[in-house]
């Protein structure tokens, strides 16, 4: 079943970018890339109404647009004013010092691995509203749930926008759902997929006492979007064979997962996790063995008549 990976974007950008690449917003270059070229009128009026405030707006004003102050404040006024001369990245290179997708390393991906990736991730991205992860986007800082003078809140100012558009592509596919609360915001999700799959992580201790993991948790996503294109895994079942970062198993019984093999999993660190995917791996290499051996006796069959 195809699948598509809905990301978050990244606080955490990158600088800098090609100045030769093409113009994202006027496409006068046939060689532009970019999959939601719909969105291209909305987008610009976000930026044209952003700058605009930015114009009028105190340094207390514009602290709370921007969600930084200091040092940090001045930086992010200039980057947003100079959006639309700016040199150009690929998004997923451009949000590449976040921390998830630093834990996706995509740079360090195989090949095919990168291009399921270019295919089937989805970005929501508060300045662009949907991204593919090979758009090329300038430097920017705009969150999901800043109020953009009288556009109001950014999430509700995409959702009637790209809802749709996001619907039909969805249309039919399995979903993995990675996004946070603030981006989903901008999403009226109409179900038109034939299953949506969402993770929770938990640890346990000793007595058996589980805590949800907040920390860290952006780095376990990263991981778990290499796995997906890895693996090309389109359902829940896949998730067995992933070895997550510090020993996350699926919990089947804490889990919630419907008739089309959607749902929540609980993913839980407990203590023991290493002997168990020692066992698993053990066994796994048992198999692959006796797999091989039962080949191997078969072919000598064939020889033999």
């Amino acid at each position: 079943m195809r699948f598509s990976i809905l990301l978050p974007s990244a606080e955490g950008k990158e600088a800098g970018g090609n100045p030769l690449a093409p113009d994202m917003f006027d496409y006068r270059s046939s060689n532009t890339f970019n999959y939601f070229s719909e969105l291209n009128p909305e987008r610009r009026a976000l930026i044209d109404a952003l700058q605009t405030q930015m114009e009028e707006a105190t340094e207390k004003e514009l602290g709370a647009l921007l969600g930084v102050k200091g040092d940090t404040l001045e930086e992010a006024v200039a980057i947003n004013r100079d959006i639309y001369r700016s040199p150009l990245m690929a998004a997923v290179d451009r949000y590449s010092p976040g921390v998830m997708y630093a834990a996706m390393d995509f740079a360090g991906l195989p090949t095919g691995s990168q291009r399921r990736l270019l295919e089937n991730g989805v970005i929501f991205s508060g300045l662009f509203g949907l991204l593919r992860p090979d758009d090329l986007i300038p430097n920017y800082r705009l969150r999901m749930d800043a109020k953009v003078g009288d556009l109001g809140k950014v999430a509700s100012y995409w959702r009637p926008v790209l809802s749709d558009h996001l619907n039909a592509l969805l249309k039919g596919q399995a979903v993995w759902n990675l996004l946070s609360g603030t981006h989903e915001a901008a999403w009226d999700d109409a179900g038109t997929y034939a299953r949506m799959i969402r993770l929770k992580f938990y640890r346990e201790d000793e007595s058996g006492e589980r805590t949800a993991v907040s920390h860290g948790v952006k780095e376990l996503r990263g991981a778990l979007v290499a796995f997906i294109v890895n693996e090309t895994a389109d359902g829940v079942e896949a998730l067995e064979e992933w070895e997550a970062p510090d020993g996350y198993e699926v919990d089947h019984d804490g889990s919630e997962i419907d008739e089309s093999g959607g749902g929540t999993v609980v993913m839980v660190s407990s203590p023991g996790w290493e002997a168990r995917r020692k066992a698993r791996r053990k066994a796994r290499a048992q198999e692959e063995a006796e797999a091989a051996a039962a080949k191997a006796a078969r072919e000598r069959d064939e020889d033999d008549d």
